[in-house]
């Protein structure tokens, strides 16, 4: 936890530069919008105006949630376990989409309630899922830090073995209840307001899900400014595990990208941990879940896709590589204003 402490702002100097280069294109400034920002945003956490996105991971967080037992889902936790072998399989939704952008998906158990053996299978667990949030906390302080540091961890390794982003997912039955939990406190707005239908609540569901939540919050009266006790309070090993990826970022030098509510709430749990973290998050699409947009809001974040996406295991955020790919084709091989000697655009006021 030590290396929170030491995380410093990304280089402005690269992000000047990178800048400039979009700025010698000919074309309208700023025409491709926010993929222009992220590209000045990935070269100043790259240290370089020379980006690259060659290696590329996506990182499934993967862990089980006792307010399951609430009845606030569809399904039961066996589907965590279910769904995490086929993502370890190469069989998931996220595997398919990521092999089309040359995205390598790494599955970590996080704190599935049960015990999976499968050599594509990071095993990272914390215990076999969290504690019912309606009852007790979510996990032990002990437990919320060791859960943030295997996500720092898990950076670390990527890292050294080069690659350059790292997209969060997660899969874990009833995590779009902790996530609701989370924003509730986070924007301090009542849970009626961010609480979505999930994988497919019907009406019934819903309002026992936003009952269970609310009931949550008043009972462990968690506190915004106090981010590692809220996210012991009502949290899942899931999101702590994403909350260690977006820190962990922050101090090895990796953009990562939010994918939807889940890696959002965890997102902005890191936000209020260490704010210099935003610096090295790349949001990706708004999610459908009402919560989305206003915790990229609540962070000062825009994302460039907005198409009613739920699906979770971080299939938005690999949406967001043939976009980058896209632009940064762009900012390496299109002409420049030099090169076909025309006057460059310049900004009006």
């Amino acid at each position: 936890m030590d290396r929170i402490s030491r995380i410093t702002p990304p280089s402005e100097q690269a992000r000047a530069e990178a800048h400039e280069r979009w700025n010698s294109i000919a074309k309208p400034l700023g025409s491709l919008g926010l993929l222009e920002s992220q590209i000045e945003k990935i070269a100043a956490i790259q240290e370089t105006p020379n980006v690259s996105l060659r290696m590329r991971g996506v990182v499934v967080m993967c862990a089980d949630n006792g307010v399951v037992c609430e009845g606030v889902t569809q399904s039961d936790s066996k589907v965590t376990a279910l769904c995490a072998k086929a993502i370890a399989d190469g069989k998931s939704n996220v595997n398919v989409m990521a092999r089309q952008f040359n995205a390598e998906v790494y599955p970590v158990d996080m704190g599935i309630s049960r015990e999976i053996s499968h050599p594509r299978l990071w095993n990272k667990k914390i215990a076999l899922g969290t504690r019912n949030i309606a009852e007790e906390p979510a996990m032990t302080r002990e437990q919320a830090e060791q859960a943030i540091c295997a996500g720092i961890n898990t950076v670390r390794d990527l890292m050294e073995a080069d690659y350059e982003i790292l997209i969060t997912g997660e899969m874990g039955i009833g995590n779009t209840t902790t996530a609701a939990a989370l924003a509730s406190v986070l924007l301090n707005k009542p849970p009626r307001e961010l609480t979505g239908r999930g994988a497919g609540l019907d009406s019934a569901g819903l309002e026992r899900k936003i009952a269970v939540i609310e009931k949550a919050i008043k009972l462990h009266r968690p506190s915004a400014d106090k981010p590692i006790d809220l996210l012991c309070k009502l949290g899942g090993f899931d999101i702590a595990g994403m909350v260690g990826m977006f820190l962990g970022g922050a101090f090895y030098g990796v953009p990562i990208v939010i994918d939807g509510v889940v890696s959002a709430a965890a997102a902005c749990i890191a936000y209020k941990i260490c704010e210099i973290s935003r610096e090295y998050m790349l949001p990706s699409h708004v999610s459908s879940e009402p919560a989305g947009r206003l915790l990229l809001e609540e962070m000062g974040l825009k994302a460039p896709i907005t198409a009613e996406l739920r699906l979770g295991e971080g299939t938005g955020g690999v949406l967001l590589l043939p976009l980058l790919d896209s632009a940064l084709a762009v900012y390496e091989k299109a002409h420049k204003f030099d090169d076909l000697g025309i006057e460059r655009y310049t900004k009006l006021k």
